[in-house]
């Protein structure tokens, strides 16, 4: 594609955010970092010399619109989603650009596709939310896994990961979450999200091998609940969470990511394990690679890509899923991902 095209970053010094603002560089995309912090963004310039920065806040709507000036697209990684998505977006749709983010917050998604499917759809612009490990590549394996299938009677999707040492963004988002239902839990059942107060249930789940069978923590709901079912038809989306993983992410000290690379990576491995039933059949496919963070970048910048040259099915809130050719899609990733489909 042709390379120079500007690209705005919400939340670029944060910490999936460096990783969106190295692939872009690294895609011949030219990033404008914004956010609310002028001294975090001066500090991101220097790690990126040349990197253009522009605060912005999303209670003052004319800046936002000066940070997105000449954007061909925005990119929002600044959580909690539930109190930057919406302006973010009302931002993209007076500049006429594409939005894309990378939230994990099921109510925050949830949000985005039903406040703001019909401005978009009569812009003809694109709302991409939760184009990340979570909510994303989840739809993206499950509408693969699928294939010709109309319909299917559940889809599973299990995480394996290594450890989980949580970003402060992720907390804060959790927390944002957990204060909007009041606490109770969440899960996708007879065609609707539905808040319950049952227990956690652990249970075994069949991870592929090297990983095999591993105690998750069942209905551990993602942001897959709000994607998979806005355009598929499954009427039940469970998702699963390794216990090792779930109890690194509420132990009250548990610590930040730790690059090990140069490129800020963890040493962190995951597996994500998606299974589709249909009547007595079963179709899977599965991910494995390295840093859900660090993941996330690649998977933003491709949907950017891909929305900027044309390739796409259809305009208005969608996930990716329903906007793109799935298994091309995760066939692009190779550098990133490993996937392989069964059944």
């Amino acid at each position: 594609m042709e390379t120079g095209l500007t690209v705005a970053v919400f939340g670029g010094y944060g910490h999936t955010g460096r990783f969106v603002v190295a692939e872009l560089l690294d895609r011949g995309f030219v990033p404008v970092a914004s956010g609310r912090d002028a001294d975090k963004l001066r500090t991101l310039a220097e790690t990126f010399p040349g990197l253009d920065v522009r605060p912005a806040s999303v209670d003052d709507p004319a800046s936002l619109d000066r940070a997105l000036a000449g954007a061909a697209a925005v990119i929002n990684c600044a959580g909690p989603f539930a109190v930057t998505g919406a302006p973010v977006i009302g931002a993209a749709l007076r500049a006429g650009i594409p939005y894309v983010d990378v939230a994990a917050e099921i109510e925050a998604n949830a949000d985005t596709f039903e406040r703001f499917a019909d401005r978009a759809r009569a812009a003809g612009t694109v709302i991409l939310p939760a184009m990340a490990f979570y909510g994303g590549l989840g739809d993206l394996l499950a509408t693969t896994a699928m294939g010709d299938w109309t319909k299917a009677d559940e889809a599973h999707v299990a995480y394996g990961l290594s450890s989980w040492h949580p970003t402060a963004g992720t907390l804060a988002a959790g927390k944002v979450s957990r204060e909007r239902r009041g606490g109770r839990h969440v899960r996708y059942t007879g065609g609707r999200l539905e808040y319950h107060d049952d227990a956690f249930a652990v249970v075994p789940w069949p991870f592929p091998e090297p990983m095999g069978t591993r105690p998750v923590i069942g209905e551990f709901t993602m942001a897959d609940v709000v994607t998979v079912p806005s355009h598929l038809d499954v009427p039940e989306v469970r998702t699963y969470m390794a216990v090792d993983a779930a109890q690194d992410l509420s132990a009250p000290d548990a610590p930040a990511p730790t690059a090990v690379d140069e490129r800020g990576r963890s040493a962190q491995t995951f597996l994500v394990d998606v299974v589709v039933r249909s009547g007595g059949a079963e179709r899977r496919a599965v991910a494995t690679g390295r840093d859900i963070y660090a993941v996330s970048a690649p998977l933003a910048v491709e949907a950017v890509h891909r929305v900027l040259t044309g390739r796409t099915r259809t305009t208005g809130v969608a996930s990716a899923g329903a906007l793109f050719d799935a298994p091309d899609f995760l066939r692009s990733l190779s550098a990133h991902l490993t996937v392989e489909v069964r059944g």
